[in-house]
C-alpha cells in the first residue's frame, strides 16, 4: 500500500530527468492558478546538500503541448536579454507514464501578487523592448505563440502593417467561429482593415519612418507580474511573446480590467519616446486593444459581454478613423 506522502513525491521520470542530476524530490505541491493547467511547486535537495525548487505546469492534448511549447520559448527569449524579469524556464517536454500529457519546468520564484513598482517595472519592460533584436529583422516569432488556448499570428512578416492586419484577421475569424457572425461586421470589418488599420499603422512606416521589432510579452495584463518576494525586483510569466511594435503591449492595458494605469504608461515613456507620428499615439493603442479583446472574446465564447465590448471598440474606432 502506498502512502500519502510516498504519493506525493511521485513525479514523472521525464520530469526528474529536465530536473538537476542526482537530485532528490523533497515535497510536491499544488501552487498558483491557471485557467487552462495545473501548476504544482517541486522542491528537491540537490547532491551537495543545497535545496531548489521548481515550479511545474502541465497540460494535456495537442493543444496543450502547443501552449507550453510557446510558453518555454516566449520565456527563453525574455530571459535571455532580462534575467532578472522572468522565472529562468529549465526544460519542457511529455510525459514518459502518462499518455498526451505535457509539462514545463520553471525556475520557482517567491512572488509578491501585487502591482509591482511603476518606476522599477517601466524601466525594465522598456529595456526589454529596446535591448531586444529580431533574428532577421522581421516582425513575427519562431514558433506559434498562445495567448490562452487559441494560437496568435506568429508568421514572420517585413512590414508591422502587414503583421498585424494578419493577426488581426485571425482574431477575427476565431472570434466569429467562437460566437458567430454579427450583422454589424458586414460594415465594420472592411472599414477596419481597408481605411482604419492604413491610416493608424502606415504612417509608422513612411516618409522615412521604420518601426524596430521588438520583443514583447503579448499578454501583459496585471495576473501575469509580480515581485519577487526577496528582491522587491518586477517579474513576468505566461508569456506568449513575438517581435512586434513596442506600443502593441499597452493594448492589453487599455482593457477595464487592467490594473496598469496611466502612472506605468508614463514611467515607461521616461525611458523610451512615443513612436512618430505621436498625435496617433491613442488611436494606435486603440486599434490594438480591438486585437487583445478580439482574442478574448474568442477564448470565452459564453460571454457575450466580450462581444460586446469588442464591437464597441469596432465602433469607436470607425467614428473615429473611418
Amino acid at each position: 500500500m502506498t502512502s500519502e506522502d510516498e504519493t506525493n513525491l511521485q513525479v514523472d521520470p521525464s520530469v526528474t530527468k529536465a530536473l538537476p542530476e542526482g537530485c532528490r524530490v523533497t515535497s510536491t505541491e499544488q501552487h498558483g492558478v491557471s485557467f487552462w493547467a495545473s501548476t504544482s511547486r517541486i522542491d528537491v535537495e540537490l547532491s551537495n546538500g543545497t535545496l531548489e525548487a521548481y515550479f511545474v505546469k502541465v497540460m494535456q492534448g495537442e493543444t496543450g503541448k502547443n501552449m507550453l511549447h510557446s510558453e518555454f520559448e516566449s520565456m527563453q527569449a525574455i530571459y535571455s536579454l532580462l534575467p532578472d524579469f522572468s522565472p529562468k524556464p529549465i526544460a519542457w517536454g511529455s510525459y514518459a507514464e502518462t499518455e498526451d500529457t505535457h509539462f514545463i519546468i520553471m525556475e520557482f520564484r517567491d512572488m509578491i501578487l501585487e502591482m509591482p513598482d511603476p518606476d522599477k517595472f517601466a524601466a525594465r519592460l522598456a529595456d526589454l523592448h529596446h535591448n531586444s533584436k529580431s533574428p532577421n529583422g522581421k516582425f513575427g516569432f519562431h514558433v506559434t505563440t498562445y495567448p490562452g488556448n487559441l494560437p496568435q499570428y506568429s508568421h514572420w512578416e517585413d512590414k508591422w502593417e502587414t503583421f498585424f492586419a494578419k493577426a488581426m484577421r485571425q482574431a477575427l475569424d476565431l472570434e466569429i467561429a467562437a460566437k458567430g457572425y454579427d450583422p454589424e461586421f458586414d460594415e465594420l470589418i472592411p472599414a477596419l482593415f481597408d481605411t482604419i488599420i492604413p491610416r493608424l499603422l502606415r504612417p509608422l512606416e513612411s516618409d522615412g519612418r521604420s518601426v524596430k521589432p521588438s520583443l514583447v510579452h503579448g499578454d501583459l495584463w496585471y495576473a501575469n507580474s509580480g515581485s519577487d518576494s526577496n528582491t522587491g525586483e518586477p517579474i513576468v510569466f505566461d508569456a506568449c511573446s513575438f517581435y512586434a511594435h513596442n506600443e502593441y503591449e499597452f493594448g492589453q492595458w487599455r482593457p477595464v480590467c487592467n490594473r496598469f494605469g496611466d502612472e506605468y504608461v508614463q514611467a515607461y515613456f521616461k525611458n523610451v519616446q512615443v513612436s512618430a507620428p505621436e498625435e496617433d499615439y491613442d488611436g494606435r493603442v486603440d486599434l490594438y486593444k480591438l486585437k487583445f479583446n478580439t482574442h478574448v472574446s474568442a477564448l470565452f465564447f459564453d460571454n457575450p459581454t466580450l462581444r460586446e465590448q469588442m464591437l464597441g471598440d469596432l465602433r469607436d474606432l470607425k467614428a473615429r478613423y473611418g
